[in-house]
């Protein structure tokens, strides 16, 4: 079957020469073709690809817990383990700080507490306090380290408002920049990141302050 290409051109409609001219005169054996990479492209569309195949993981709910338990809730097994391979960026006493392994924004920070609750309703007062301290904090690291013109905070509240993982309250921090939302995430459903999460995690606990809570060690 022919495949009509954006710009009307038609491609694979090869025929036994090898190229797109006439077929071989009837009789005449067919001539053996080795084909260029090349051949098996479409045509020029002028258009840039940008391949983001970690983002399939989250598509496809690998590493998302099969209940709201406590036990399969990644939130809660995140603080118990390594720093850099949880992407830890800061700790309190009842709060911690994580870099979204799934940002929409380089430096997209998640503000949680210890504790497995799911409603900003069950957190005590002392973890609300805290939540919100560092809260401020994450902005003041991200301005230091990165200079957002602005943020968006958010704490989407239950699955059917678009918590990914709802079991587990979390506060979202998004550095925003002039501009960064252009006609990739919007027409394309990509986003482009500048930087690796390892490097974005070490640059954001270097530049974390050193009042109330600590930054995150490299090595837990």
């Amino acid at each position: 079957m022919d495949v009509t290409a954006d710009d009307g051109e038609v491609w694979g409609a090869e025929t036994s020469t090898g190229s797109f001219g006439a077929p071989s005169p009837a009789g005449q054996e067919d001539a053996v073709v080795i084909e260029e990479p090349g051949a098996f492209a479409p045509p020029e569309d002028h258009y840039q690809r940008l391949w983001n195949p970690h983002r399939l993981v989250y598509i496809g709910g690998e590493g998302k817990p099969s209940d709201g338990s406590e036990r399969r809730c990644p939130f809660c097994r995140i603080p118990r383990g390594d720093d850099e391979q949880g992407l830890v960026v800061a700790r309190g006493e009842l709060c911690y700080v994580v870099l979204n392994l799934y940002p929409y924004n380089s430096g997209h920070l998640m503000v949680l507490p210890y504790r497995h609750v799911s409603d900003y309703t069950d957190l005590d007062e002392a973890e609300t306090l805290e939540l919100a301290a560092m809260t401020q904090a994450a902005m003041r690291t991200t301005r230091a380290a990165y200079a957002p013109a602005g943020f968006n905070l958010g704490i989407n509240q239950g699955e059917v408002a678009g918590a990914g993982i709802a079991a587990h309250l979390h506060q979202h921090v998004v550095p925003r920049w002039p501009g960064d939302s252009n006609f990739l995430p919007v027409v394309a459903q990509t986003k482009s990141l500048p930087e690796l999460l390892s490097d974005t995690r070490r640059r954001l606990a270097d530049a974390w302050p050193g009042t109330g809570a600590t930054a995150a060690s490299r090595h837990t």
